[in-house]
């Protein structure tokens, strides 16, 4: 109780210099949980779908996870257990996995049978349907063949023996198999509710999950609501009645609702604490924070002018003082110089030097010349609505001109629109990031494989790269793997089809009561064992 009081404290000091005219009772804090344990988060925007086989935004999958359970979960400690698999075994030679299934329900009571994951994992692979994570199936035999149109999905190394076995054979021997099926691409779906109704995943009467919560409410753009689901098959695990999430844009307005007691988390992975926030909340001590897999970047489109050259993208990458860019917004981050993150790096020497202006205008320079022309032409950097994201693109620029006298345009639009931009490739320069799937280099050096990859917005291909991807996936001895990726992603900064910014930091406030949110390494969050205690 002394720890929250001083918290108690702490705030009210940060609020007098944050916000000094507001009212006194405005920012009174509950001194306990209620006795309904729901959770109140903040999120800034809607999912853009809860139908794991095609999701791929972090806020889709948040809301994936609590509604869905793979084979495998990642546990408290961080490693891949057994969940909906009771039982799992591995042949001799490394490529054939027997899961065994638990007895198990879907939230409507359905249920869940091996059938179900073959189907989804199918799903996933149809090139139909398009799905931008395709690629994690391809450890399993014929996979990528089918996604190619080159085999058929009944060739696909997935096999339902009968409702509670579940066999898989692989290409080739995958260290992190095991890490895999418990990515939400691996999820299972409702195979009869799915093939009854094609968008049983947007509407809450039709919703089916066989995870930990379910769906009550969705009133899009405002709230949504989660509650226990009872026909989960580790429902005692279960401590929260639900969760109640509030679909909230402005980073200060979310900041100030937690300072108000409506709600019991502000900042990541879901939401975002204002900038100007930041020094007082480490100053006190108030501020949670944890280095994750992940990487803020800039993706260069390298069919639309002037970035089809690769010098040119390497000036724009060069000139960015990314210390500086920290210091003039308010951010605490780590400055990427290499696509892949600490945690799992390949190489230790950085790949790029930040703030490097005389070979970023030299560059420049060449890349101009080469590609025939005096004066660049229009560039326009796209980026999804949110105060940190706008502020961040606004000191880039800053520099930008400040450096190379390049004069770039800002437009901002809503994150689904910006999404789908990207992919269609109706961009110039545009904002995205990625947050490690699995603790391995591949997760990041394979998004850039193939042009046509459904996470290659950037169009750009290397035939060498490609070809020490596939090695990387053949070569058993990890220290002759490490080599090889390397070299692969020296090939990646040497083109620079896309700008590394920062390694991601999640940080974030939160009562004293809420305890137990796993966030883990890679930056997924799981609210299947959070709780709120006295």
């Amino acid at each position: 109780m002394l720890r929250f009081l001083v918290m108690v404290f702490h705030i009210f000091l940060i609020v007098t210099i944050l916000l000094p005219k507001a009212p006194v009772q405005a920012v009174e804090m509950k001194a306990s949980a209620s006795d309904e344990h729901i959770l109140r988060l903040a999120v800034m925007s809607d999912p853009i779908t809860l139908d794991p086989s095609v999701a791929e935004d972090t806020t889709s999958v948040a809301f994936i996870q609590a509604l869905f359970d793979g084979l495998t979960r990642i546990g408290k400690d961080g490693k891949a257990h057994e969940s909906m698999a009771e039982k799992i075994e591995v042949s001799d030679d490394l490529v054939t996995y027997t899961f065994h299934l638990r007895n198990a329900k879907w939230s409507n009571g359905d249920p869940v049978t091996a059938h179900d994951f073959e189907y989804a994992w199918k799903q996933v692979i149809d090139p139909e349907n398009a799905a931008s994570y395709a690629y994690q199936m391809f450890p399993i035999k014929n996979a990528e063949k089918a996604q190619w149109g080159e085999a058929s999905l009944n060739e696909v190394g997935v096999k339902a023996l009968n409702d509670k076995t579940l066999q898989v054979t692989l290409e080739h021997p995958t260290p992190y198999f095991l890490e895999l099926t418990s990515f939400y691409s691996y999820y299972p779906v409702n195979k009869k509710l799915a093939n009854s109704n094609p968008n049983w995943a947007q509407n809450v009467n039709t919703h089916v999950g066989n995870g930990p919560f379910k769906l009550t409410m969705w009133e899009r753009g405002d709230r949504i609501k989660l509650i226990k689901n009872d026909n989960y098959w580790d429902k005692n695990s279960v401590r929260l009645d639900g969760i109640d999430f509030s679909i909230i844009r402005d980073g200060d307005q979310e900041f100030s609702k937690f300072l108000k007691g409506e709600l019991d988390w502000a900042g990541s992975p879901l939401g975002n604490i204002p900038a100007n926030a930041v020094p007082k909340l480490i100053e006190h001590r108030l501020l949670y924070v944890k280095p994750i897999a992940g990487v803020y970047w800039y993706k260069f489109n390298t069919e639309q002018p002037p970035f089809q050259n690769a010098k040119i993208r390497k000036a724009f990458a060069y000139a960015l003082d990314r210390q500086t860019l920290f210091e003039n917004v308010s951010m605490y981050h780590i400055a990427a110089l290499g696509v892949v993150p600490p945690s799992m790096k390949v190489k230790e020497m950085h790949y790029l030097k930040d703030n490097d202006v005389e070979t970023a205008k030299k560059l420049l320079a060449e890349g101009m010349m080469e590609m025939g022309i005096k004066s660049l032409p229009h560039i326009t950097l796209s980026i999804n609505s949110g105060e940190g994201h706008e502020v961040i693109a606004r000191e880039v620029l800053r520099q930008w001109k400040e450096s190379l006298g390049v004069d770039v345009k800002l437009e901002v639009k809503e994150w689904q629109v910006h999404l789908e931009d990207m992919h269609d490739g109706n961009y110039q320069l545009g904002r995205m990031g990625w947050l490690a799937d699995f603790n391995d280099p591949i997760n990041f050096l394979e998004l850039f494989k193939y042009k046509d990859g459904g996470t290659n917005d950037t169009r750009w291909e290397n035939s060498k790269y490609i070809e020490l991807l596939n090695q990387s996936s053949m070569e058993k001895d990890p220290i002759k793997r490490e080599k090889i990726m390397e070299q692969a992603e020296q090939i990646l900064m040497d083109e620079m089809p896309v700008m590394p910014i920062y390694y991601y930091i999640n940080s974030w406030v939160k009562r004293e009561y809420v305890q137990d949110v796993v966030i883990d390494g890679l930056g997924s969050v799981d609210y299947k064992w959070a709780s709120i205690t006295e």
